[in-house]
Parts: structure tokens; sequence; C-alpha cells
């Protein structure tokens, strides 16, 4: 087995909404912001080689959404899902399964693209399935007026209308060495994938840690839209972590793509910075 990151760019998120009622006066010691507040965060993915199976995690934003919708969030970086794919000898057609942890355009937009002459909607991935809980699909499909923003029909419909949908209930064995639990805090069934590999576990983290800056149990997003359920899931998944020495695989944080974390007398803290592959 195999695990390669796949950058997909980058986006800046106000930094009061990324940390939510910690005070930039804190915060701004652990991630740097901009003068208008913001804060650049990546779009990581994580690549799955296994075999003849080649399963990605996660898609990034895409590029099919109107420039003005797209502004919003200041795109940066010269990195592409096609380009990263690319740098490991892939391209989108070699993709077997796509394992989507939640719905959002971040993290889903990636997964449908636009056809040739701009008429329809396609899948990105032609050979791929594509997976996730059917909590949160179900979610997504029928959204609240808070996170509706977050779920773009566009992004989400062909993929069941293309066939290429498929659904699970609950904490699974999605694959060999590949197993998912379902957390609730930031999206209802919001998917976290666990990884066996090299004889460590690596986490890939989705928005149930965005950054290394969100190990402290109140740093939690104000995008999350059960922050007291976040709270709860955050502390007997931290504590998990640092006893069974986890690598935590972060989505977001542009600056730290893994960590791992160890008790202390002030709780559950950072312990190492460090990229998945050897320099």
């Amino acid at each position: 087995m195999q695990l390669l990151p796949i950058n997909t760019g980058n986006l800046k998120l106000d930094g009061g909404a990324m940390f939510g009622v910690v005070p930039k006066v804190i915060w701004g010691k652990s991630y740097p912001s901009d003068e208008n507040n913001l804060c650049n965060w990546s779009m990581r993915c994580l690549l799955i080689v296994d075999g003849e199976r080649k399963i990605l995690i996660d898609c990034g934003i895409g590029n099919k959404q109107p420039e003005k919708f797209l502004s919003n969030y200041y795109l940066n970086g010269d990195d592409t899902l096609e380009k990263s794919l690319a740098m490991h000898g892939y391209t989108v057609d070699d993709i077997t399964d796509v394992i989507l942890t939640h719905l959002h355009f971040d993290h889903a937009g990636g997964a449908v693209r636009w056809n040739a002459d701009r008429t329809d909607y396609e899948v990105t991935f032609k050979n791929a399935t594509y997976h996730t809980s059917r909590q949160q699909w179900e979610w997504a499909t029928s959204p609240n007026n808070r996170e509706k923003a977050s779920f773009l029909k566009e992004n989400i419909l062909p993929i069941k209308e293309k066939g290429r949908l498929e659904l699970f209930d609950g904490d699974t064995e999605l694959f060999p060495n590949v197993s998912v639990r379902i957390f609730n805090g930031h999206t209802d069934g919001q998917v976290i994938p666990f990884i066996s590999y090299q004889g460590k576990t690596v986490v890939f983290m989705a928005d149930l840690l965005p950054s290394a800056a969100h190990i402290p149990l109140p740093w939690v997003m104000s995008y999350d839209t059960r922050p007291l359920i976040t709270l709860k899931e955050k502390e007997v998944f931290m504590l998990e972590a640092a006893q069974n020495g986890y690598i935590l695989f972060l989505e977001h944080d542009l600056y730290s793509e893994c960590c791992t974390v160890e008790a202390t007398e002030k709780g559950v803290r950072l312990k190492e910075r460090f990229s998945l592959l050897p320099e």
C-alpha cells in the first residue's frame, strides 16, 4: 500500500469563523492571517494505492462554479487535482473509488465537472464508485438553512444520477485496511477514514480537526452545526489518538501535513509535525 498526498489548491476563510469563540489575540499566535483577517487553508486530499485499487479521499473544490462564487474564497496556489495526480503517474481515470468525508463544496466540488461542451455535468472519476454515509447524503440533499450555501446540488446530485453512488450506514470497513467512522458535530454523518499503514494508523481528519492549531478542545469552528457535539467527539478521539500514536493527516492545515499528539497535564497537545512522505 502507498499513501500519496494530493494537493488541490488553497482557499482563504475568515479566521474568526475558523476558530469560533477563540479570540484572535490567541489564535493569531498559532495560525497567521492577512490584513482582512483571512487565513489561507489547503485542500489536501489523500490517494491510497493498494494493488489495482486507487482510493481518493475527498477531491477539493473543483472549477465548475461561477467565477463570482470562487472569488469569494480567494483560491490560490499552483496545485490542482489533475496536476497532483500526474506527479505520481495517475489520472482521474485511474481512480477506482472516492471516499467523500462530507459534501461541503471544498471537499466534494471536484467530484463532478462540466462535460466537453459545457451542456451537462459528468462525474470527474468515470471509473470510480463514490462512497459516503447515508446520513450525510440525506442531510446534504435536504439541507438546513445554515448549511445550504455549502451543499451545492451540482456537486452532489450528478453522482447519483450517473449511477456512481454507494452509501453506507454507520462505522464500517470499506476496504481491507481502510475503515470509516461517523462524527456528527461538524455536519451530520461526517466520515473519518482510518487507514492501517506500515504498522501505524493514519487518520484522515477532514473537518473534525482542520489544522494542528485546532487540537485544544475549545478550538472549534463556527462552521460546525453542533459545536458541543464536536467538543465531545474531539475529547474522545484526541485521547484515543494520543494513546495509540495515530498519525493525523490534516486536510486544511497549510503549514502542517501530518501531526501526532500526546496527553499532558493541560490536556492533549501537539507532539510532532511532519510530512507523510520522506523528504
